[in-house]
């Protein structure tokens, strides 16, 4: 449960990104002299409930502080969260003490299984692939390996250097072929670094990400609409750009019933520079309700309507039996949305085609190419401020990031309490603004064209390799 819970200094804001490495070595060994399945299983479970207990701890903000659940209802409820994402980690234990034995499954068999009860936990019941340990990487050298092989791909090179640690620990004879393959594969990610897999494409252009930093208990109350919207309007017109973005829902309300004049000041200005502003609303259609990004502007005004929901925040599954959670135990406003088409265009704004992601939506590296190639940028708008000061927005951001490495594509992120930031095609943050400030980050960006071998191939290229893995280590269980 200690290295479980040291796994989250991997992850930002803290980014000492061996020491996920190091922890799930740790967890490998303990495997290893396992005795029995259950053993296993509960050393899984043990490592699973102090990663996620810590790392995930940022949910009971959003319980407590904001959704008004009682204190103590707020704790369980996180616990038990935490909980059911360890059992992934107790079948992975379970699950390699079944079917693998000999002293090579540290380094096969235990990476395979836990990055394949990573990538299922991040599908299952929609998903959430939060603490994916590639993630972690996003600063190292292993993190060229995730334009081909995407985060869970970083996880499963992360897992196997676990794996060789671990061996090269535990086994004497093994132990200098081990430290070769590790330095192999290192020696490999730093050259994969320096590959440049995109290429830019037209001019740099002007961009203004808007922090607006309404906080969350206000924001959605109507006595305040009117002060919301002028902050929002005099952020803009102060700050000239040709691509502007808002964050999600910055206007509370529906798109219709946003007033003409604010729309057409805003519009005005963009034209006088050319470009495009994107604005976070709500939308109405046949009596369904949208999480949405519409554009105003230089160009035809479009829009974008969020497909991957949050489930419990923005949808209710079997809505007779939890129906209750969300009506009359947590504050959440527009608690049931209706899911945008899965394969939306591109946005044609400012001289390029935005892949514009709504929220958590850009933690799902395998929706996010579906875009890909024809978006030259990628655009993020969201609204963190759900989880106060916790390190939940450092965390997301660190996750766009692996988006921008993953397609080879500039990732703008404009959020509501941070972080907003620019990100470079590479992953590198290049700009940002502090947490809980009110203010607008301007700077330059770049369209990018071509695709990336993650970008062709998803996440089949790394569930293949998943595959050979496991049949070596079967094959291998087998002989000995």
């Amino acid at each position: 449960m200690l290295a479980g819970s040291l796994c989250v200094l991997g992850f930002s804001p803290f980014n000492m990104y061996p020491v996920p490495v190091l922890a799930l070595a740790v967890l490998f060994a303990l495997w290893s002299h396992a005795r029995s399945l259950r053993a296993a299983a509960g050393l899984g479970f043990s490592f699973g409930l102090g990663l996620f207990g810590a790392g995930i701890s940022w949910i009971y903000v959003a319980l407590h502080d904001y959704g008004d659940m009682n204190m103590w209802l707020a704790g369980l409820a996180t616990l038990l969260f935490a909980s059911f994402l360890a059992l992934f980690t107790a079948l992975a234990g379970y699950l390699q003490a079944r079917f693998a034995k000999g002293k090579l499954r540290v380094a096969l068999a235990m990476p395979a299984i836990w990055v394949l009860m990573e990538w299922v936990r991040g599908t299952i019941f929609t998903g959430f692939p939060w603490l994916t340990l590639g993630y972690a990487q996003i600063n190292s050298v292993l993190a060229g390996y995730a334009p081909i092989l995407g985060a869970y791909g970083v996880s499963l090179i992360s897992a196997v250097c676990s794996g060789l640690i671990a061996l090269a620990w535990q086994e004497r004879l093994n132990r200098k072929r081990a430290i070769l393959a590790l330095a192999a594969i290192l020696i490999a990610g730093t050259s994969l670094r320096a590959v440049s897999w995109t290429h830019p494409q037209g001019q740099p252009f002007s961009v203004a990400l808007v922090q607006g930093n309404i906080p969350q208990d206000i924001k959605f109350n109507p006595d305040v609409l009117n002060d919301t919207l002028n902050i929002y309007r005099n952020l803009v017109l102060q700050h000239p750009a040709k691509l502007t973005v808002l964050p999600e829902t910055a206007f509370p309300m529906m798109e219709d019933e946003v007033p003409k004049n604010l729309i057409e000041d805003l519009r005005d200005h963009a034209r006088k520079n050319g470009g495009d502003i994107l604005i976070g609303s709500f939308e109405k259609e046949d009596g369904s309700y949208y999480n949405s990004v519409f554009s105003t502007g230089s160009s035809n005004a479009q829009h974008y309507r969020k497909h991957h929901l949050v489930i419990f925040g923005e949808f209710i599954p079997l809505r007779p039996v939890f129906g209750w959670l969300i009506n009359d135990v947590l504050n959440i406003p527009m608690g049931d949305l209706a899911r945008g088409s899965s394969t939306q265009p591109p946005l044609a704004a400012a001289g390029q085609r935005i892949s514009v992601d709504i929220c958590y939506e850009d933690v799902f590296g395998e929706e996010i190419i579906r875009a890909l190639p024809d978006a030259t940028l990628l655009v993020n708008v969201t609204n963190d401020a759900w989880y106060g000061d916790s390190f939940a927005a450092a965390q997301h951001k660190q996750m766009s990031q692996m988006r921008a490495l993953e397609t080879g594509r500039m990732m703008l992120r404009a959020t509501n309490t941070g972080e907003t930031a620019i990100i470079n095609a590479d992953g590198r943050v290049l700009a940002k603004l502090p947490q809980h400030e009110r203010a607008v980050l301007q700077g330059m960006a770049q369209g990018y064209g071509g695709e990336t071998p993650y970008v062709r191939f998803g996440n089949a290229t790394v569930l293949l390799a998943i595959a050979l893995l496991l049949a070596t280590a079967v094959r291998l269980s087998r002989k000995s």
